[in-house]
């Protein structure tokens, strides 16, 4: 008799496939997760260890099925939903790779603002500041910090044609973002989601926003080169890592002159 790889027990679901091994508390539980679930979950496991890194492919279906005990059937589906959740990418021909921020598709996941012309505006980042402070209370709250624990503040412009059209306030949790500098930021060429997934470890998985339309007052105003009380989109984003751990809160003032907000909903 073989022995069963962690996290599987030899019990059979309805189809007489194995189970993947539950926790007591889980034990316990009435509820019920299709198999498909429970390999997304244990592939998830994997992704979040480093088992498999940003850019790296994982291996196939086949030998996923066989690590797992399960039909290659489930492990697709598993796959397939990962995919729909941005965490992996199947390239035809070459295999399944662990999604990046690194790339082209996954620069404007986060950022929504979108030409009313439809072409393609490429955006200039300008640093203001990057610091380190005592959490204030509400920041605590959303990133589940405590009050008073340290984080960091970043302040940046975006231009697009030249044109200010983006203040963001990004606010991370310290312990997290260690070595974060201005300096830093400046010397780093790409996304800066894909910063914080190569150099600290931590890949944004999904967002939650808040978006009104605000007046702007008169701090943001000289940022946007607006006059005070212009119109502007107001985004409040808390943006969560794996295990739906907040590790990012961003304000972001939009001028939305010539550009409109799209979230694309299925």
């Amino acid at each position: 008799m073989t022995s069963n790889p962690p996290g599987i027990t030899p019990t059979p679901d309805a189809t007489g496939e194995p189970m993947p091994a539950a926790s007591h508390a889980s034990l316990a539980s009435p509820t019920f997760s299709p198999l498909y679930q429970q390999i997304k979950g244990l592939i998830t496991q994997s992704l979040e260890s480093g088992e498999w890194k940003p850019g790296e492919i994982i291996p196939s279906e086949v030998e996923l099925a066989v690590r797992y005990k399960v039909s290659q059937g489930t492990v697709r589906k598993a796959i397939d939903e990962l995919a729909a959740d941005n965490l992996l990418v199947r390239r035809q021909g070459k295999g399944t790779f662990v999604a990046t921020h690194n790339e082209d598709r996954a620069q404007f996941r986060f950022l929504r603002l979108l030409p009313d012309d439809g072409a393609e505006h490429p955006h200039i980042s300008h640093l203001l500041e990057c610091r380190r402070l005592r959490a204030p209370a509400e920041i605590a709250r959303q990133l589940d910090l405590k009050p008073a624990d340290p984080v960091v503040l970043i302040k940046r412009l975006l231009q697009f044609d030249g044109e200010t059209t983006v203040l963001d306030e990004i606010w991370l949790p310290g312990s997290v973002f260690r070595g974060l500098t201005l300096e830093r930021l400046a010397e780093y060429k790409g996304p800066l989601y894909a910063m914080f997934e190569t150099e600290f470890g931590t890949r944004m998985i999904r967002a939650s926003e808040k978006i009104r339309a605000v007046a702007a007052d008169p701090a943001v105003a000289v940022h946007l080169r607006v006059a005070p009380g212009f119109p502007l989109l107001s985004v409040e984003r808390v943006s969560y890592t794996y295990g739906d751990r907040p590790v990012e809160v961003r304000r972001g003032w939009y001028v939305t002159t010539g550009y409109h907000y799209q979230n694309d909903l299925s």
